[in-house]
C-alpha cells in the first residue's frame, strides 16, 4: 500500500478538552501520512465510513448512554448516545473487513450498550467496577512483547488518568502497562487483528499535552502506520 492514509476521527463528550486535543491528535497523525476527518456527529460519520475510502477509524471520543448518576444530567440532552443497529454494522464491517482502527483513551467507554464493541477494539469499560484515580502523574511502561508499535522505545511518564479494573477480550497481549502515583499497574497499549482488520487501543490521552509527549507521539504513528499495514 502507498499514498496517503484517509483516516476518520471521531470525537466530543464530556469532561475532556476534546475540541482542543482532537485538532493536536490531527496534526500528530499527520506524520504518518494520515489525512483525517474530524467530527463529532457519530452516526454521519460512519454513514461517511461505510460509503468508502477511509483506510482508518480514530474513536477520540466519550460517548455512552450516561446512565447510572444524576450528574451527567446536564449533559444528557447533547451528549448521551446508543450506536444505531446501523451504526454498528457500518464500524463492524469497516474493521473486520481489513479497515484499521485506533481508540484512544476515553474509546473504551462508548458503545456502553453494544457488546461487539469490547471484541472489536479488545476491551471495554465497565460500569461499577472500572475506574480510575484523580488525573495525575501516570507511567507507562513497555512489556516484554515483541512489537513494532513499542520496539526501542523507553517508559515515559505524563499527567494523564491511569484507566484500570476494564474488561479485556479474550487473546489480548498488552504491550504496555500504566502506572500511577496511587498503585496499581493496567494494560494501557495493545494490537490485535481483528477479521481482516487491525485494532489498536491506547488508553492514554486526557488531554494535548499527553498526546504530545515525544514517545506518545511515537506510538500514536506507528500506531496509524501498523493498523493500516503501512511501513513503520
Amino acid at each position: 500500500m502507498s499514498g496517503a492514509i484517509r483516516n476518520l476521527i471521531l470525537t466530543g463528550g464530556i469532561g475532556h478538552p476534546f475540541a482542543d486535543a482532537a485538532p493536536v491528535l490531527d496534526r500528530i497523525l499527520a506524520d504518518a501520512g494520515a489525512v483525517s476527518t474530524v467530527t463529532d456527529d457519530i452516526e454521519g460519520g460512519l454513514e461517511a465510513l461505510d460509503r468508502g475510502g477511509f483506510d482508518l477509524l480514530t474513536v477520540y471520543a466519550l460517548r455512552w448512554r450516561m446512565l447510572g448518576s444524576e450528574k451527567y444530567a446536564p449533559h444528557r440532552e447533547r451528549w448521551a448516545f446508543s450506536l444505531s443497529q446501523a451504526g454498528r454494522e457500518r464500524l463492524s464491517r469497516f474493521v473486520t473487513g481489513g479497515g484499521g482502527l485506533l481508540g484512544l483513551h476515553t474509546a473504551l467507554i462508548c458503545f456502553d450498550d453494544w457488546a461487539e464493541w469490547r471484541d472489536l477494539l479488545g476491551g471495554a469499560w465497565v460500569w461499577g467496577r472500572s475506574a480510575h484515580p484523580p488525573r495525575g502523574p501516570v507511567t507507562l511502561v513497555p512489556t516484554n512483547a515483541p512489537h513494532p508499535l513499542t520496539a526501542g522505545l523507553p517508559p515515559f511518564t505524563v499527567t494523564d488518568e491511569a484507566y484500570g479494573n476494564f474488561d479485556l477480550a479474550e487473546g489480548v497481549q498488552p504491550l504496555a502497562i500504566v502506572a500511577s502515583e496511587e498503585g496499581g499497574a493496567w494494560p494501557a497499549l495493545w494490537a490485535r487483528d481483528v477479521g481482516r482488520g487491525r485494532a489498536v487501543a491506547d488508553t492514554l490521552g486526557h488531554d494535548r499535552a499527553s498526546l504530545e509527549h515525544p514517545v506518545h507521539r511515537q506510538i500514536l504513528t506507528r500506531a496509524a502506520l501498523w493498523a493500516c499495514r503501512r511501513p513503520l
